[in-house]
């Protein structure tokens, strides 16, 4: 079965870091996989247009953050570079199957379950994100007793919270909201169970490092953002998802969430480098009919009585 990689092998990648044919031998070592992007550096040192001939306009996205220190704008091309290096090594093969107890309806209820843990908790979506790759990972190298399910659904939120949170909730509150189906103790072993298989790594690139620099590039207005955040997390939920790149994912909902609100274009040059995904590509994997749901207005029988849906 799959293992997950380790800190000294994902470190090696820095060896290759500003190599751009490493990139391209470490896609074609995949089969099957989409093309790394090419690095937003290359991309910027365009050739000048011919006389008459128009010039594509690829925005500089980072231009209002210049003096923004936490936005690391003079690394950022790099970090991003790095991150579609590693994302194949780093995300969990579909390997459900392989389970003798647990199928992907159980997965998606105890995705469910921790979607409601995070909203509880006001936790991050980067530690929800993290949570369900932990998960992932480990359903991939360790067969999981159904009874255990949400135990280590547990153990995955509370080592996520510690990573991503300032303050993470103690253990008793877990113990507690799993209806004292596990204990102390139990929750902690099954943490050190986890970090053991995953060989304690948990940097990863999740969707949602690509999905706010993509958003970013599509220079959004706020239901932009809330229908892109909507399909990626409508992601998480199916299982199907996991056989694609953690890149090709958020690209997808984006072009999705645009492709829903009938924005134009529908791609341009910017989205199409930051990305390294061509509209083509990503026709394939996105579905906008899954994302127009979330303009329909409620069922009436969920309304309060006297109001509408036009409220």
């Amino acid at each position: 079965m799959a293992s997950r990689p380790t800190v000294q092998q994902q470190a090696r990648g820095y060896d290759c870091f500003f190599v751009l044919e490493l990139q391209k031998q470490a896609c074609a070592n995949v089969a099957g996989a989409p093309p790394v992007a090419k690095g937003v550096a290359l991309a910027k040192r365009a050739v000048a247009p011919k006389p008459g001939q128009k010039k594509d306009q690829i925005l500089d996205i980072d231009a209002s953050d210049v003096d923004n220190e936490l936005a690391a704008v003079e690394y950022i091309d790099d970090i991003y570079k790095f991150y579609k290096l590693v994302e194949n090594e780093s995300h969990p093969r579909d390997n459900i199957d392989s389970q003798p107890e647990i199928t992907e309806r159980m997965r998606a209820i105890l995705v469910d379950w921790l979607i409601q843990v995070q909203t509880k908790f006001e936790l991050s979506l980067e530690t929800l994100y993290l949570t369900i790759n932990i998960v992932d990972w480990f359903l991939a190298v360790k067969n999981v007793p159904k009874r255990e399910l949400q135990l280590v659904g547990i153990s995955a939120v509370q080592m996520a919270t510690k990573y991503e949170e300032i303050y993470p909730p103690q253990v008793h509150n877990f113990v507690f909201l799993s209806g004292r189906a596990y204990t102390h103790e139990q929750i902690l072993i099954m943490e050190k169970i986890i970090l053991a298989k995953l060989d304690w790594t948990l940097t990863v690139p999740i969707p949602l490092v690509f999905l706010l620099r993509f958003i970013k590039a599509s220079v959004p207005d706020q239901e932009l953002e809330n229908m892109a955040h909507f399909l990626s997390e409508l992601g998480l939920m199916n299982y199907a998802t996991e056989m694609y790149w953690p890149s090709m994912v958020a690209a997808s909902a984006v072009f999705a969430a645009r492709c829903t609100l009938n924005k134009a274009p529908l791609w341009n040059e910017t989205l199409k480098l930051q990305t390294g995904y061509s509209q083509e590509q990503l026709i394939k994997y996105s579905d906008p009919q899954k994302g127009a749901v979330a303009l329909l207005p409620p069922a009436k029988n969920l309304l309060p009585e006297g109001s509408s849906a036009s409220q």
